[in-house]
């Protein structure tokens, strides 16, 4: 006997979100191509390393100014197009790197690829959020960030494979990049539209969403802080530069882990609390990291946890989100969440750089503890406000 087919509606969900997620996820693998290709560029050309930061800081920037614009051009173009032409300029602007002599040039290249790549995961994270079903979400946005980190690990593999120098790494990236292009042109009538009509501007969900709003940039100052200084916060305790970055590998490993789990419980459990319980992991994990022996089983243990819980600020705030707001408000809310974790980007590194400084190796971990708990303490005290608010209804 067949087993009975599944409705139609539920194989349309099922595969608007594979393709939402088939094409961020190659899109991840181009991008972490690209991202340390174009540093080593740079420093292949002899130019220092203050200025390699200020160009890669304007792909943040980037972000930031775009972001407001993204509802106006899903109206406008619709989320294949607007896709579609979002991975184009990536590729495009790849190649130009390349291509350019003038150093002066790749800072409008480098604002041109950061605006491309917050409206390629603005809109395709409201993509995902719209059609994921209300009692599945978290799960859907547990799949969609395993596999965007799946495609970010493949990238330097790639990279490894075709080298640093001379054009193949280039060509290799922008092809990559339109792979991902391949899902979207055959998801025709399977994204979400939104439509005129009443909506708010992007700024103004800090006050409708703080709490999915300062996950998103706790999460990104976060990240990238880790990223920068895990590795040399266990070389200036003795390690290895080799056994400094497998601490990096450790969280990376970690963040895989515990993207899909975390996401089933959240379809279970009040998000906030969900929230408010990974923040408080995290803010324990890099409170007690100093006393704990950088080459120990312990220390590993502590980084895979809460570089792992934490990793799911992202995509349970990205849920929270998605089962408050619909059409041009969930629209205009994922480009928010988007501006917000890229200013966590921003941010972020040059604090966990100053507490390093301050407190040498040991204030990196303690910054990133205070981060994490000034968030929880948000979390708490809106759980706290919010439900006094609703025993002040009444029934």
């Amino acid at each position: 006997m067949h087993a009975p087919s599944p409705p139609p509606a539920q194989m349309s969900w099922a595969a608007s979100i594979t393709a939402a997620i088939s094409a961020i996820a190659v899109v991840g693998v181009g991008i972490s191509l690209s991202i340390p290709l174009l540093a080593l560029e740079l420093e292949s050309r002899g130019v220092s390393g203050a200025l390699i930061g200020v160009n890669t800081a304007v792909a943040g920037i980037a972000t930031v100014a775009v972001a407001p614009f993204v509802p106006l051009l899903v109206r406008r173009l619709g989320v294949r197009a607007l896709l579609v032409l979002a991975i184009l300029l990536c590729a495009a602007s790849l190649l130009a790197f390349k291509a350019t002599s003038s150093f002066l040039l790749w800072f409008p290249l480098r604002f041109a690829l950061g605006a491309a790549l917050c409206v390629l995961f603005a809109v395709s994270e409201f993509w995902i959020n719209a059609v994921a079903p209300h009692h599945r979400r978290g799960l859907v946005m547990g799949i969609y960030a395993t596999a965007l980190s799946v495609g970010a690990a493949l990238g330097p593999v790639i990279l490894s494979a075709t080298g640093t120098s001379g054009w193949p790494p280039y060509l290799a990236g922008a092809a990559v990049l339109c792979l991902g292009a391949l899902p979207i042109l055959m998801a025709r009538g399977m994204t979400p539209t939104i439509h005129d009509g009443e909506h708010h501007g992007v700024l103004s969900f800090l006050l409708r969403s703080p709490t999915a709003l300062m996950a998103a940039l706790v999460f990104g100052a976060m990240e990238t802080s880790v990223m920068s200084f895990l590795p040399l916060y266990g070389m200036r305790l003795g390690l290895g530069a080799s056994d400094a970055t497998l601490l990096l590998t450790v969280a990376v490993l970690g963040n895989v882990a515990f993207q899909i789990p975390l996401g089933l419980v959240s379809d279970r459990i009040d998000r906030r609390v969900l929230l408010l319980a990974c923040a408080a992991v995290g803010t324990i994990g890099a409170a007690i990291l100093p006393q704990l022996q950088v080459d120990s089983l312990p220390f590993l243990a502590a980084v895979f946890l809460a570089t792992g819980v934490t990793g799911s600020l992202y995509t349970v705030g990205l849920s929270h989100l998605g089962a408050r707001f619909h059409g041009a408000n969930l629209a205009s809310a994922n480009a928010a969440f988007v501006m917000f974790y890229s200013i966590g980007l921003i941010a972020g590194p040059p604090l966990a750089g100053k507490g390093m400084d301050l407190y040498n190796p040991y204030g990196f971990a303690y910054v990133i503890a205070g981060m994490l708990g000034g968030y929880a303490v948000l979390v708490a005290v809106r759980l706290v406000f919010g439900s006094e608010a609703l025993k002040a209804r009444g029934p």
